[in-house]
């Protein structure tokens, strides 16, 4: 695969903190040497929040403010993981900054935007930073998302059985590894992004820890039925999502059409089942055939979640990615190392079957300090 120090860093959905992880590429398969996981200032997070709550209070020099501090943030993210991992920054190739995604809006006049100014990464490490990964997929008619499916083919995929990669961040999405077939991969639809909020607005957490709170909840099947009825679940790939679509101003609207006000905790309950049963139906669909499903990101930790998605995917053999040589909680910065590893080498990503994209394409600009 080739050589070199590589560093993926990554800010999801959910808002949790900046995952960085140093990978080596000196053998077969990618090797994680060590991790970070970097919180985001309180204040920053929560005028991110208020932001994705309210996009029609933003103005240009918010967003300015933001996209430089998030800079800063991811800069530290980096230089911590260097000095944990008590490395010379001259060994590390580059830097493969996915940054924070502000907006994603597929489509004809979609885009696209990740925040976190990638010049202060260079400028702060000295190390060359690839960002802005999803844009030129977009402009070939691609969606932009998700990206990591490439990643999950290199160091998942099986001659023997067909596996599925389910990554549970904010969204979901899924790798479809068919030995006999091209790999493809799309969103699924929300992830761990309205447990968290929920649990947010109700608990004053940022998540429900192993899922017990919706474990001491029921399922509203009413509202679960509202919910699976969105448009998003009906689309056939390639097909990519995010907060945008999936919010809880949009799951307010659905509880309204109740005949009572549920109690909190069933609501919990039925946005893990939500997210379990999109996954499901996703597998059931497009992936039939497949025998394995690996998961990762954090929704692996969610106990009452990986419980869910086994009962509905009771066909199959269900872990997570430790078993096969990653850490779950790193799986998505690890790709973003070999995204930037790919793009230094100046080698395409072979994306059409996942995105919708016209052809491969070399994606992300390089930043020199």
């Amino acid at each position: 695969m080739g050589s070199g120090l590589y560093i993926g860093l990554l800010s999801g959905t959910s808002l949790d903190a900046i995952d960085g992880a140093l990978l080596s590429f000196d053998s077969e398969l990618p090797a994680i040497i060590s991790t970070e996981s970097h919180a985001l200032p309180a204040s920053l997070r929560q005028e991110l929040l208020r932001l994705f709550e309210s996009p029609e209070q933003a103005d240009l020099r918010m967003l300015g403010k933001l996209d430089r501090e998030l800079g800063e943030c991811f800069a530290s993210a980096a230089t911590r993981l260097i000095a944990k991992s008590a490395i010379d920054a001259g060994a590390v190739v580059a830097i493969g900054s996915h940054g924070q995604t502000l907006w994603h809006e597929p489509g004809e006049n979609g885009f696209t935007w990740q925040m976190g100014d990638p010049n202060i990464i260079a400028a702060r490490t000295g190390i060359k930073t690839v960002a802005d990964f999803r844009r030129m997929d977009m402009a070939l008619g691609g969606q932009g998302a998700p990206l990591a499916p490439a990643f999950h083919r290199v160091v998942f995929a099986s001659a023997d059985e067909y596996r599925v990669v389910v990554n549970i961040g904010g969204i979901s999405n899924l790798t479809l590894l068919d030995p006999e077939k091209t790999v493809h991969g799309f969103d699924a639809g929300p992830g761990n992004v309205l447990m968290d909020t929920w649990c947010r607005r109700h608990q004053e957490q940022k998540f429900d820890r192993a899922g017990e709170w919706a474990a001491s909840g029921s399922v509203i099947p009413e509202l679960l039925d509202l919910m699976l009825a969105h448009d998003f679940f009906a689309k056939s790939p390639p097909k990519s999502t995010g907060r945008e679509t999936f919010h809880l101003a949009w799951v307010d609207g659905l509880i309204s059409k109740l005949e009572r006000s549920p109690r909190l905790q069933d609501v919990q309950a039925t946005l893990a089942e939500l997210t379990a049963s999109a996954i499901g139906n996703a597998v059931r669909d497009h992936a039939a055939d497949s025998v394995r499903v690996l998961i990762c990101g954090g929704g692996a930790k969610n106990l009452h979640l990986m419980k869910r998605l086994r009962a509905h995917l009771h066909r199959c053999s269900v872990s997570t990615t430790a078993k096969y040589g990653l850490d779950p909680d790193w799986v998505e910065a690890a790709a973003f190392a070999w995204l930037a590893r790919e793009t230094i080498a100046g080698r395409a990503i072979d994306l059409p079957a996942i995105t919708g994209a016209s052809k491969a394409a070399i994606l992300g600009g390089i930043y020199s300090a």
